[in-house]
């Protein structure tokens, strides 16, 4: 045997020294590392599939409920959206209260709307901003059915300048006001409206109108 060979095998059985010795320490580690990556990337998978179907079949039971609400079919509708609000998945539970309290104030139970508005409204697990969305709905219900008083507590704090809803909130406010004879806290309301570059065109248009209305009605000076 030729030197060159005699080293050949010398470094081959090293390597293969090394290779076991190198599998007794970490191969148990690495067997162990691939069987958590498989594992973890199935339950991934898994779970996704679950949670898209939840999110599906939740998805499928809100559109089958504004499908019997479109249709004039509020009881129907109310049922499938309290069967939904209270065994549905992510957002739509709390998209089946608000549009439960919408078909009842449909059906003519402003009452009713108004308390289920409000109980969203005070609900602190809710986002704020869907509360406070909850909030103008009850106003805009009460300014017809209730008093200013009862607008104004409940958006008030939407007409801030720096609320994106302070637009309708001071539109309400102003209607209640008006209706009321409040003139003067009319007026003030729908100018702020109306000078508001920010608010909706249409709003700045009706706002102009009753601005125009409660001047020319002369009950300020």
């Amino acid at each position: 045997m030729s030197d060159d060979s005699f080293i050949r095998e010398v470094n081959e059985e090293m390597r293969r020294d090394q290779a076991h010795a190198l599998w007794d320490r970490f191969g148990p580690a690495l067997l162990a590392l691939a069987i958590l990556v498989v594992v973890s990337t199935a339950a991934f998978v898994g779970y996704r599939y679950w949670d898209e179907t939840r999110a599906n079949r939740s998805g499928d039971a809100f559109s089958q409920a504004l499908k019997l609400a479109n249709e004039g079919k509020s009881d129907e509708a109310l049922t499938a959206l309290a069967a939904l609000e209270k065994d549905g998945y992510g957002a739509y539970p709390l998209l089946a209260r608000m549009r439960a309290a919408t078909v009842k104030a449909d059906k003519g139970d402003v009452a009713a709307a108004v308390k289920d508005f409000d109980e969203v409204a005070a609900d602190t697990d809710i986002p704020s901003g869907l509360r406070d969305m909850a909030r103008l709905r009850a106003a805009l219900l009460l300014v017809d059915q209730g008093s200013f008083a009862d607008v104004s507590s409940r958006v008030e704090t939407l007409t801030a300048d720096t609320n994106p809803l302070r637009h309708t909130a001071r539109e309400a406010l102003g209607l209640a006001a008006w209706k009321e004879g409040k003139a003067t806290d009319a007026l003030k309301l729908f100018d702020q409206i109306a000078a508001d570059d920010g608010a909706p065109r249409n709003a700045r248009e009706r706002a102009t109108l009753m601005s125009e209305l409660i001047r020319g009605s002369g009950s300020v000076s």
